[in-house]
């Protein structure tokens, strides 16, 4: 099926799995919407995650969509299940691929999740990761510096470094061999928690367990493109253009040429 797969985040973050959708389904068109005027999602409420995440499902709609991928841990933990119900389409988050991957991962039975305040408060991976097993404990912390940090470009910074050990001291005291990066952002930041956390932690990308849950999904219900033709892709913000396309090009294996301002509000 020839159509695009759509896929939203809250500003740029989402781009780490367009950048797995990319590799891992490359005859796959997409569609890529990022919320950068109301960005961050982390500390809003849930009735306002889910008005924005409504909006940008109606939006990706008119681009006649074939599947939707919630690129965004806050809005899969606030906002997924409720819109699951509205859609005629299959409509997949990061949380349950990375709640798995980190249960498969562990041997000890600690499971650190970092995430925003909101994805944290939550406690959706908590749920998930005791559903598939009760016995695992969980440790959660949020990270709220953490997406600041990654869009000011402070990948590999002093500053960054601090921050990592103040907020992920307390995975390490709990003794944590699983951790997931229960945010987009994070990934980008891998190296300075790999750094902290030593070879013996396994950091979970929900990213990348998202993009092979995808074409899992698409598989199973007759929607994969495998061509060979070059994918198409369009990237659509509601502010700052300039911005987005100068971190897509740090982020994907593409040149991003254009990207569309749209009124979000209006959907």
């Amino acid at each position: 099926m020839n159509n695009p797969i759509g896929v939203f985040d809250s500003g740029v973050g989402g781009l780490t799995v367009a950048r797995e959708i990319m590799r891992q389904l490359p005859g796959e068109d997409m569609v890529y919407f990022g919320d950068t005027a109301r960005v961050p999602y982390g500390s809003k409420s849930k009735q306002t995650v889910l008005k924005y995440s409504k909006q940008i499902v109606r939006f990706l709609k008119t681009k006649n969509v074939k599947a939707i991928v919630v690129a965004c841990n806050t809005a899969s933990a606030l906002a997924l299940d409720e819109i699951a119900t509205e859609l005629d389409i299959p409509i997949i988050g990061v949380v349950k691929p990375g709640a798995k991957m980190a249960v498969e991962n562990t041997k000890s039975g600690n499971v650190g999740i970092i995430g925003t305040e909101s994805t944290i408060k939550s406690g959706i991976y908590n749920d998930y990761i005791r559903e598939l097993n009760p016995d695992i404990t969980v440790v959660s912390k949020a990270c709220p510096l953490f997406v600041p940090l990654v869009e000011e470009g402070l990948l590999e910074d002093r500053v960054t470094d601090d921050i990592v050990g103040r907020y992920l001291q307390v995975m390490k005291e709990y003794k944590v061999d699983s951790l997931v990066l229960g945010c987009t952002h994070y990934p980008l930041i891998r190296n300075t928690i790999e750094r902290f956390m030593g070879k013996r932690v396994t950091l979970v990308n929900p990213a990348f367990e998202t993009a092979k849950c995808l074409r899992e999904l698409l598989t199973e219900q007759g929607l994969l493109n495998d061509r060979k033709k070059k994918p198409e892709y369009e990237y659509y913000v509601s502010d700052g253009v300039d911005k987005f396309i100068s971190f897509a090009d740090s982020v994907l294996p593409c040149h991003v040429t254009d990207t569309k301002v749209i009124d979000i509000e209006s959907f």
